[in-house]
């Protein structure tokens, strides 16, 4: 959720208009409409979205479309790019329902986003479904027609704690660094209470300035305590500072460090090289060919499909963004109708296996699910821990100096 570099005035509405997939409403057509981040500082993670939206319609109407009452209709796509831009984001939901006359709405990236956008949906009674926000602010609001495949960011933290416990030896002194962004205040405030009830204490506690590239102060800190564990929570562009900077000034925890995002891409192990391994993250969604789908087969399928369409593998946003417009068409037969509020009641009632995960959304629109703890192991992503562990980890992680 960065703060984005955006055109202005008419300029912005008229290239923003110019990324548009689909025809809007038409008599045979259903139209989801969305902003996503196409360009600007957050596009690397937007284009997931975008890519796996498209992927998804295209599967779905190549299948026969949606049934609804005895007739059949296609899927179309209205896309707008909002720059990583929040206050065009919303502007232009307003335009997807206002002028567009969309039928119903996908999300965008980072919560900061859909928690402003949401608030469009509400106000004009559309369903949104999204996987790009999971802030427990967008959910605490007690609105009725937004829904969410990522899990409870104050929740994120949880399968790597318990793993902690289990670390011979156990972890027991914490160095928390997030972001000050509405998902990261909210992993934040989550991953305390976690700690808390494991019996691990916070050495370090410090949130830094979204955006922020200089880590240096923080660093410090967090080598003079000489904690076990470091728990960072922020955006990619970010961790990837952190872990340069950490072997710039020697930073070494005892045992283990861990980020919310970024070491499941391949772009972060890319971008780092050998200095991407020992680091631990998380994951809702591996490409399991366990995971079965009505319409790619399998998981393992998808992301096979997915790499060769697009050319970069996809990962859990992007299965997310899948199963995003998969619950429409579910709820759209299920409820046997396009009327907004009779489509939002057969969301809130889903209840489907889908590639991404069992989709099943609780009271308040968002669903649950448990963190896949993964590794960088020798250039490779593994998985480590669920409930149990899946692999040895790699611990303690070694110093800089003897890699």
């Amino acid at each position: 959720m960065k703060r984005a570099f955006a055109m202005t005035g008419a300029v912005a509405l008229l290239a923003a208009t110019a990324l548009t997939a689909a025809p809007a409403l038409a008599e045979d057509v259903i139209t989801l409409g969305a902003s996503v981040q196409m360009t600007g500082a957050t596009a690397n993670t937007g284009r997931y979205y975008r890519d796996a939206y498209q992927m998804a319609v295209d599967k779905i109407n190549a299948a026969g479309g949606v049934k609804v009452g005895g007739k059949t209709y296609k899927l179309a796509l209205k896309m707008l790019d909002n720059q990583s831009n929040v206050n065009l984001s919303v502007r232009q939901y307003v335009q997807l329902i206002s002028g567009d006359k969309v039928n119903f709405l996908l999300g965008p990236f980072a919560s900061n986003f859909v928690i402003s956008d949401s608030s469009v949906a509400e106000k004009y009674q559309i369903p949104m479904v999204q996987g790009g926000g999971s802030s427990g602010q967008i959910f605490s609001r007690g609105y009725k027609y937004v829904f969410g495949t990522l899990p409870p960011a104050g929740n994120y933290y949880a399968s790597t704690i318990e793993m902690m416990s289990k670390l011979n030896p156990a972890p027991k002194t914490v160095a928390l660094v997030a972001a000050d962004d509405s998902f990261d205040v909210s992993v934040a405030k989550g991953t305390r209470k976690l700690l808390e009830k494991a019996g691990m204490k916070i050495a370090v506690d410090q949130e830094y300035r979204e955006g922020n590239s200089d880590f240096s102060s923080i660093l410090t800190q967090v080598k003079a305590a000489k904690v076990d564990t470091v728990l960072w929570s922020g955006h990619e562009t970010e961790a990837l500072n952190f872990i340069r900077q950490m072997k710039q000034l020697n930073v070494d925890p005892n045992g283990m460090y861990a980020f919310t995002v970024g070491v499941p891409t391949s772009d972060f192990r890319k971008a780092l090289g050998a200095d991407a391994n020992y680091a631990f993250g998380m994951t809702t969604w591996l490409p399991d060919a366990s995971l079965k789908d009505k319409w790619f087969g399998d998981a393992a399928q998808f992301a096979k499909e997915y790499k060769a369409k697009f050319g970069y593998d996809p990962d859990y946003h992007a299965a997310s963004g899948a199963a995003d417009v998969e619950t429409y068409v579910y709820a759209i037969e299920k409820a046997g109708s396009l009327d907004p509020k009779k489509v939002r009641d057969a969301i809130a009632a889903s209840n489907f296996q889908s590639l991404y995960a069992q989709v099943k959304y609780a009271p308040n629109g968002q669903i649950d699910l448990p963190q896949i703890v993964v590794q960088i192991q020798k250039g490779e992503l593994k998985p480590i821990y669920t409930t149990q562990f899946i692999n040895k980890p790699d611990y303690p992680v070694p110093a800089w100096s003897k890699r």
